[in-house]
């Protein structure tokens, strides 16, 4: 009897396993940087890349030099109540995850909106399960219908941001099954996704990384899940205990509780090498499955036709929006004109930041769309209340510019960023620049202000450094970085640091040459 594909991909992976020796098979389950596993060669396997995010796919740079498309938020495209659409953004999704060169989503978001304070609701769907778990179902089909996989996060009960690393959520068996774990088991049922992400956080005492009832248990032995299990991103503390819990990989790299630890692990007699095969075993089916594996058949030879990203876009956000009652004719306006009142309206806020950003090729605001369709005059805009309490990169009006030396002050790489904008998160270190060598960064540019007046100047980032404007210092100190949460310092708006009065149209030189001391696995921004 002919063998499925399904079987055809096990015997490859099976014999590749075979081939492995010890310090290879726990090299693969670190990542070999931020964003990817190891190359083995030897069993011709290519290096398998992941990438963010929920809306879009951003590839391994975050930078606006590679843009990506943009969808509307996960709370709209569950606001439209079709799964349908949800496989349809999925669809495009692996389309622009083939084009960045990424393998595996990470995505989707499948916790819930428990409380209107969480802080990653926008990656979210919503605060009901069965709809959750229907709209993440049709987002997975989608994406994996193009030959990428998917992690679908964050296993489990992670849903507040709030000391995400150290909380321990302490959940009733009923609410752990008929709320937190709905999604993800309706998923697993309905989707096959081909990988999950455990989260930071503890659930009844366990931290979810080595949490060996829900992931061995539950997720693969209830379940049936089959897929690849990683750490979110520094979520994992232990060696022993997160291979027992059930963790496959642990990112991001290059230094990593596993690879040389684990293999260690299994020398000292802590792990059976069995259980490193059995996660090894899990990864090398994904790298089959996404077509990295030499010799195995990918689940999708050849990638769907092109998805028009704009129409579909437009399309969601269009079923997203919710209608009122026209009571008393208010709608539509009368002719004259229009007042056109807040920072919202000024600001486009089309993400949330954090693991979702993407960097759009275009955005258009509210104030900007609107003053292009309506005839000039009709419209008036005031900022009013500003809730803004962090400042806004400076953009197109200051051209940056980055110079990396190392511990002996030599330059081994340069990087211009013409949007203001810099972040490094590891494989997109600029060429000749390694973790190993990057000692000190000095940023300069030039500022040129679009008003007179009082203009604010900030930083963010973690270390020591200078803050110069036009020729004078206005900081010189250290920013050590946050015990619990060791990206907190590099999301948001920077730290408001100097002051200076300039004039519009006249440029003035701002530097900040400063000592990059972030943790070897987080990034430089």
């Amino acid at each position: 009897m002919a063998r499925t594909a399904e079987e055809r991909r096990a015997a490859v992976v099976e014999a590749a396993l075979g081939r492995l020796g010890l310090d290879a098979k726990t090299r693969l389950l670190a990542g070999q940087d931020r964003w990817s596993l190891p190359a083995l060669p030897e069993i011709g396997l290519a290096s398998l890349v992941m990438s963010d995010g929920p809306i879009g796919v951003r590839g391994v740079r975050w930078t606006a030099d590679d843009p990506s498309v943009a969808l509307p938020s996960p709370t709209a495209l569950a606001a439209t109540w079709d799964p349908g659409l949800a496989h349809r953004a999925g669809v495009l999704l692996a389309q622009e995850a083939r084009r960045k060169g990424v393998h595996v989503l990470l995505a989707p978001t499948v916790n819930l909106h428990r409380s209107p304070l969480g802080g990653r609701h926008f990656e979210a769907y919503s605060e009901d399960p069965y709809l959750t778990g229907r709209v993440g179902a049709g987002y997975v089909t989608g994406v994996q219908s193009g030959g990428v996989g998917t992690t679908v996060k964050h296993f489990v009960a992670n849903d507040a941001e709030t000391d995400r690393f150290t909380v321990d959520n302490l959940v009733g068996e009923r609410a752990l099954r008929e709320l937190y774990l709905a999604p993800f088991e309706a998923i697993v049922a309905a989707a096959r996704p081909w990988g999950v992400m455990t989260a930071y956080n503890k659930v009844n005492g366990t931290t979810m990384t080595e949490h060996r009832r829900l992931v061995q248990e539950v997720l693969r032995g209830e379940w049936g899940f089959d897929g690849i299990n990683v750490s979110d991103w520094s979520a994992a503390r232990s060696t022993a205990a997160a291979l027992l819990g059930g963790l496959d990989i642990a990112m991001p790299g290059p230094r990593t509780v596993y690879g040389p630890a684990l293999a260690r692990a299994v020398r000292d007699g802590e792990v059976e090498e069995a259980a490193v095969d059995e996660a090894v075993r899990r990864v090398l089916l994904l790298a089959a499955r996404v077509g990295v594996l030499e010799g195995a058949e990918p689940v999708v030879p050849e990638p769907p036709g092109p998805v028009d990203a704009e129409a579909l876009a437009r399309e969601i956000a269009r079923r997203s929006f919710v209608l009122v009652r026209n009571e008393g004719g208010t709608l539509p306006l009368k002719p004259g004109t229009v007042a056109l009142i807040g920072a919202a309206a000024r600001d486009a806020r089309i993400l949330g930041g954090g693991s979702a950003t993407v960097f759009p090729e275009r955005i258009v605001s509210p104030l900007d769309g609107l003053t292009a369709a309506l005839p000039d005059g009709t419209l008036s805009y005031a900022v009013g209340a500003d809730p803004n309490t962090e400042l806004a990169t400076a953009g197109a009006d200051f051209a940056l510019r980055a110079v990396c030396r190392d511990a002996d002050g030599t330059v081994v790489g340069t990087r211009n960023a013409p949007d203001g904008h810099i972040q490094w998160t590891g494989a997109d270190l600029p060429e000749g620049v390694t973790h190993d060598t990057l000692h000190t960064i000095d940023l300069t540019g030039t500022f040129t202000p679009r008003v007179t007046g009082r203009h604010t100047f900030g930083t963010r980032g973690v270390g020591a450094f200078t803050l110069t404007v036009d020729g004078t210092t206005h900081y010189d100190g250290v920013q050590p970085p946050r015990e619990n949460d060791p990206f907190g310092a590099f999301f948001g708006g920077p730290v408001p640091r100097a002051k200076a009065d300039l004039t519009a149209g006249v440029p003035v030189e701002v530097s900040s040459p400063g000592s990059c001391t972030a943790p070897p696995t987080g990034p430089c921004r």
